[in-house]
């Protein structure tokens, strides 16, 4: 299916080509019209009147029926015609001029012009017959109009030879940028569905296998704690439903989706963690809070559930806390674990074997999308500091 502008700029071709027919026929039947009265009112009474009158129809109605065709049978006719009748009646040539232009517009250049330099000479001819003897103007005024009628026509063909080569590899260039922004946006929707699968449900099954192999080893010695274990992997399972269907429609956080403030989702994800995990999670709230846009929120919400799954699987911590704070520009969260911290500072943890190092980089391309960064801090043995930085005008 061809492209609407590609569509419109053929229209507008086609116009203007229609255009310069019908100015080239009105300006050969204007010409014809004045070469007839001119030898009609000098050579009215001629035998050879009939026919010259007869020749002339002949030729407007050839010129008018053969005009959109632009073929060389119908030219031909033209031309015959046309020298018939200067032989006849030398008025005759002032229709050279855009008889030049249709030869020009029908054949190529290597025909054109010799055909053109053939009319040129009639021309001159017929002008010195009409002006019994020599005369230089008849000489220099009708090579000087053909060679600059010629030339012009040249200079305008080439040029639009060039346009349409331009306007060829213009849009060329314009499907090979669609196919290659379709192909990024692919990747880029691919790895935004990968980063929320890994911060939500995979993270949310790994949770679950940990109760579940907890509640195993103590199901025998200890039955309560073994049932409260699977009680907490089923309110897990139950969130990563709940995330699951937050995919099918809009892939916002459970906690998020009604739009509440990122303050209040932080403190009730640091009560939940706190609550299902043993690992007590403080949230703090430093300056006054001001309406983030969604994609900001999402944004530090995924890192603090994706902070705390690697603190809660990898660190080893007995505490663990949220800052929330807003600056003047930009917007911090600070995640603090006393752990036993990262063997080097900036070492890729993750949640699973299967997908390890995936995700603090997933933290990272979060973030840098919305012009934020991530900084890590930490020291082995002596915790981890994750800071999540967002501007507060999100490009």
């Amino acid at each position: 299916m061809r492209n609407p502008i590609d569509l419109a700029t053929d229209r507008d071709a086609e116009r203007d080509a229609r255009w310069l027919v019908i100015a080239l026929q009105a300006a050969f039947v204007l010409l014809l019209t004045a070469s007839l009265t001119r030898y009609l009112s000098h050579h009215g009474g001629s035998a050879l009147a009939p026919w010259v009158v007869a020749l002339s129809a002949a030729l407007a109605a050839v010129q008018l029926l053969g005009a959109r065709r632009r073929s060389p049978a119908n030219l031909a006719a033209v031309v015959a015609l046309w020298v018939l009748l200067v032989l006849l009646a030398p008025s005759f040539a002032w229709c050279a001029v855009p008889l030049i232009y249709g030869v020009l517009r029908t054949l190529r250049a290597r025909a054109a012009i010799p055909l053109v330099a053939a009319f040129t000479a009639l021309v001159v001819v017929a002008e010195l017959r009409l002006a019994n003897g020599f005369d230089t103007s008849a000489l220099l005024v009708p090579t000087s109009v053909a060679g600059l009628a010629t030339a012009v026509f040249q200079y305008m063909e080439r040029q639009a030879d060039r346009q349409r080569r331009l306007i060829v590899d213009l849009v060329l260039t314009r499907r090979e940028l669609a196919a290659t922004e379709r192909r990024e946006g692919t990747l880029a929707e691919r790895e935004r569905l990968a980063r929320e699968i890994h911060d939500t449900l995979a993270q949310g099954l790994s949770s679950q296998r940990m109760l579940l192999q907890a509640a195993d080893r103590t199901w025998d010695r200890d039955p309560k704690l073994a049932r409260r274990h699977v009680r907490t992997a089923t309110q897990i399972a139950a969130r990563n439903l709940a995330e699951a269907r937050r995919f099918v429609r809009d892939l916002a956080p459970v906690e998020l989706a009604d739009g509440s403030p990122l303050e209040a989702a932080l403190r009730a994800l640091a009560e939940r963690e706190s609550t299902e995990s043993g690992l007590p999670v403080r949230f703090q709230l430093d300056g006054i809070p001001v309406p983030l846009p969604a994609a900001a929120r999402n944004a530090l919400f995924r890192v603090a559930q994706g902070a705390l799954a690697n603190i809660r699987e990898h660190a080893d911590a007995s505490t663990a806390a949220l800052t929330l704070s807003y600056l003047d520009d930009q917007t911090v969260l600070d995640i603090t674990d006393d752990g036993r911290g990262l063997p080097l500072t900036g070492t890729m943890q993750s949640d699973s074997e299967e997908d390890r190092g995936y995700g603090l980089p997933a933290m990272q391309a979060r973030l840098k999308q919305l012009g934020g960064a991530l900084a890590i801090e930490s020291t082995p043995g002596d915790g981890t500091v994750l800071s999540a930085t967002i501007p507060l005008e999100v490009p």
